[in-house]
């Protein structure tokens, strides 16, 4: 599901320009992101930037520390546990208050978003599965009738990825994942919202689990 953006403030390109080096596990927890790399890179001035990472670090991104600057900032077990809470709660609600938005349109976009996960998935394309687990949450939670619950997801968005921690795919999960959407799917099909709202909030709280288990088993992790 994509969004068109006709304008873009400098301080937004910034933002998503240190989102991306996260994500794609360019950068990961404990490295430095100096507002000069970024300006380098994007041929801004570096005030924008210093903007965005404020906004950034305030949303726990980054940690601006005295003396060393901007730097990644990694997540401890009892925050994966809190934020997987939450992103489940805020997505059942979203689809509870949006239940009048799950019109034939929206769940064959749904279906679409479904079988284009599993055919990228079968090749192995870890950046397209991204994006489409990205997009299919987005067809849960962004409506006319939740906002707010749209707005906190955003805010959220990539606290929970494994590449931010630099933890490369893991097929098992993301075929799993694939099966929690099509259950998810299922049950908007038949009207069952609620039954829905407490997939989803259960799918997050899979996501968050595996994410400690991963990261547990690396070495030199703050737990």
């Amino acid at each position: 599901m994509e969004k068109k953006n006709n304008y873009m403030t400098k301080a937004e390109i910034a933002r998503r320009h240190v989102q991306s080096m996260i994500l794609t596990g360019e950068v990961g927890p404990g490295d430095r992101i100096t507002t000069r790399e970024v300006s380098d890179a994007l041929g801004i001035s570096e005030t924008p930037i210093r903007e965005a990472i404020r906004g950034l670090a305030s949303e726990g991104w980054l940690d601006v520390q005295s003396h060393i600057g901007a730097v990644v900032q990694g997540l401890k077990t009892e925050q994966i546990i809190e934020i997987s809470a939450l992103r489940g709660l805020i997505c059942g609600l979203a689809i509870e208050l949006g239940a009048s938005s799950f019109d034939k349109e929206r769940l064959a976009e749904i279906d679409r978003n479904i079988d284009a996960y599993d055919e990228a998935l079968d090749e192995k394309d870890y950046d397209r599965v991204a994006q489409l687990n990205h997009d299919f949450h987005e067809l849960l939670c962004d409506n006319p009738r939740s906002p707010w619950c749209h707005r906190l997801l955003e805010n959220m968005h990539g606290l929970m990825s494994a590449q931010r921690h630099g933890i490369p795919p893991q097929h098992d999960r993301l075929a799993a994942a694939l099966r929690e959407h099509k259950s998810i799917r299922d049950m908007l099909k038949t009207g069952d919202f609620a039954a829905a709202a407490v997939l989803a909030k259960q799918h997050e709280k899979n996501t968050g689990d595996f994410l400690i288990k991963v990261i547990s088993e690396m070495p030199d992790v703050e737990k």
